[in-house]
């Protein structure tokens, strides 16, 4: 037991630590994200407009840089879109991510509405899992919206 306090002390001190965009409290921004999308197969980036230089990370690295079903074809995973998306690629898009129609993958991107004089900033997320659970890209890009305002962007 006694092995396992240093590593709970560190763990608590890098999630207090939460790398966030210039101004926002980077707990708050991702605990109003899980709040929204969250999930362990849910994945938010957000970027640079422009540079496409990652401020802000929802989800793990696996679930972030997983290839699925891109809705039109090909494969893509969160990591690509955000660098896409801070170029200004727009996308709200749901797919079959399994050919038995079991599981399904959202994705969505675009801009941040942020507050005049802020960062210019874009986003990308993915979600994927059972169908009944995995909510439709549209409805991700309206809460991540929220979300993104409720956390002081």
């Amino acid at each position: 037991m006694r092995a396992l306090l240093p590593v709970a002390a560190v763990t608590l001190l890098l999630a207090a630590c939460e790398p966030a965009p210039k101004g926002v409290d980077g707990q708050t921004l991702s605990d109003t994200v899980a709040d929204a999308v969250g999930g362990e197969n849910s994945c938010v980036l957000v970027v640079e407009q422009g540079t496409g230089k990652k401020t802000f990370q929802y989800g793990a690295p696996s679930a972030c840089g997983r290839e699925l079903p891109d809705c039109q074809g090909a494969t893509l995973n969160a990591v690509d879109l955000a660098q896409l998306a801070g170029q200004g690629v727009d996308r709200a898009a749901s797919c079959d991510s399994t050919a038995d129609g079991t599981r399904t993958v959202a994705w969505a991107s675009g801009v941040v509405e942020t507050k005049p004089g802020g960062q210019k900033l874009a986003y990308a997320a993915v979600m994927e899992g059972p169908s009944e659970q995995s909510l439709p890209g549209r409805e991700m890009k309206a809460r991540l919206a929220t979300a993104f305002k409720r956390a002081g962007l």
